[in-house]
């Protein structure tokens, strides 16, 4: 069976560290895409990086090959990869990652700056902050199922959502699953 997997989350809370420990621990992620890792690669804009992280995701579609996408979730194109995954008969799944708050992601951001990494926008941050919830909740539908990450202090699955079912892990909940969890029942999903 073909997989498509999603390691997403905010700017800044951990999304390539995590898909790091991912790739270490399981071989089912297939081809890893990822349009910071193009920008880099093949020395070309993040525009242009885009438009090549397209491509290889609909050649991975088409040809039933299962893939792995870096997002922070913001616009359609997740979903819209997800619905044409579901509908190829892919199984969807994903990994989740989050902090409380902006000026977490802000900071780690500044500081991966500081060590060379890429900048991202506040603006860009605080747009996708601010619609982190809906932007997930969007997506669940078509996932079979997703882990919930949060990387205050390294990656602790703290929930799973399987079948229109949320299921705490462990005993810490941090402040945003339960802001999630509110979420859900606000858009009468729980």
């Amino acid at each position: 069976m073909s997989i498509y997997t999603l390691i997403a989350g905010v700017d800044g809370v951990g999304k390539s560290s995590l898909a790091g420990l991912l790739l270490a621990q399981t071989n089912t992620l297939g081809r890893f895409i990822d349009t910071d890792r193009l920008v880099a690669e093949l020395g070309i804009g993040r525009v242009s990086a885009g438009k090549v992280a397209l491509q290889q995701i609909q050649r991975c579609l088409d040809w039933k090959l299962s893939f792995t996408q870096e997002t922070t979730l913001a616009g359609r194109q997740p979903r819209e990869t997800a619905r044409k995954a579901k509908q190829a008969d892919f199984q969807v799944f994903l990994h989740n990652v989050a902090l409380d708050s902006l000026t977490e992601s802000l900071q780690r951001i500044e500081n991966r700056v500081r060590l060379g990494g890429h900048s991202i926008p506040e603006k860009d941050v605080t747009r996708r902050f601010q619609k982190r919830f809906s932007d997930l909740i969007a997506l669940l539908p078509w996932c079979d199922e997703t882990k919930l990450y949060d990387n205050r202090n390294g990656f602790q699955l703290v929930a799973i959502w399987r079948n229109g079912i949320l299921i705490p892990q462990g005993n810490y909940t941090p402040q945003w699953l339960s802001e999630l969890e509110q979420s859900l029942k606000n858009n009468n999903i729980l």
